[in-house]
């Protein structure tokens, strides 16, 4: 008798292996995810059970200088299971700015430092080896100055200039953007070096930069910005967009014209929050735009 037991044929098993791959790929991800929020559900509780712990040891002890450090499982930076998590009635979103009782974010490998400061609870969430996790992306040391100078966008200028990144066939701006690094300020929004082009002069040598695209913002809107004089202060105030031309070609600049006095600079930075590093500028500005700008919320971004 003849053996009618046949195996599958090549071509059968190729589309049987194309048919899993694609049902991995499709699975897969929600896999995943599902996993991740387990992670985080116990994240979460072992974080509210440390909590527990520091309001009994201070509130009902007395004792000072409390810390409960939880070490996470989660395997992804942020929350995946919800946008806004709560831990002891104190809500924070992914996007939020740090608060006095709220810094950072969940990263893979990292933890939760709980403690008990002059200003309630604080939940610190950190790198696995206790480092401060850098809640939003420019680069906490750019020397603005420096960039300005080594671009040799002011080769040959002697009166007061104006850079603006939105300004079309510019000459200066790509010479700045060459010296740009990847996690740079001056990638995002709108950015302008205003001022005076002697070394000497540092008093009258600004930049501002703010975290929208003032060409769809359109002229005449009050916008939030952060402004940084030669001398390394930090400002962050507002100002009034304007309409510009180049070549005939209209666009939206972030601040009016610079007179030889400054005087706009000058008016910028009167009443406006001092910080003393960029990324403290950059944490007021999130909450500037929070509290008064929602509409422009999305404009900044968090690594």
């Amino acid at each position: 008798m003849k053996n009618r037991n046949k195996g599958f044929t090549l071509v059968e098993l190729v589309i049987i292996i194309a048919i899993l791959a694609i049902l991995i790929g499709v699975l897969a991800p929600t896999y995943t995810k599902y996993i991740e929020k387990s992670r985080e559900s116990t994240d979460l509780a072992n974080v509210r059970t440390a909590y527990d712990k520091v309001v009994m040891e201070t509130g009902i002890e007395g004792n000072e200088d409390v810390k409960e450090i939880v070490h996470l499982k989660q395997k992804i930076a942020k929350w995946q299971s919800s946008d806004t998590v709560t831990i002891a009635g104190i809500s924070h979103s992914n996007d939020d700015p740090d608060t006095d009782n709220w810094k950072g974010y969940p990263v893979a490998g990292g933890i939760c430092e709980v403690s008990m400061q002059n200003t309630g609870i604080l939940f610190e969430w950190k790198k696995g080896d206790g480092s401060n996790v850098n809640s939003y992306w420019p680069e906490s040391n750019e020397n603005f100055e420096n960039i300005l100078w080594n671009s040799g966008a002011l080769k040959g200028v002697n009166n007061i200039f104006e850079i603006d990144s939105k300004c079309p066939n510019s000459s200066m701006v790509p010479l700045i953007e060459k010296q740009l690094k990847e996690d740079s300020l001056l990638r995002k929004g709108t950015w302008a070096y205003y001022g005076s082009p002697k070394e000497n002069e540092k008093s009258k040598r600004w930049f501002v930069w703010t975290s929208v695209d003032t060409n769809k913002v359109g002229e005449n809107r009050v916008i939030p910005v952060i402004v940084c004089g030669a001398d390394g202060k930090f400002y962050v105030s507002r100002s009034t967009t304007t309409t510009r031309k180049k070549d005939n070609q209209k666009y939206i600049a972030i601040a009016d014209h610079v007179s030889g006095d400054i005087t706009v600079m000058m008016t910028m930075i009167n009443n406006a929050t001092s910080c003393s590093t960029l990324q403290d500028a950059y944490t007021e500005y999130a909450k500037l735009l929070a509290n008064s700008y929602p509409e422009y919320k999305n404009t900044i971004s968090v690594k």
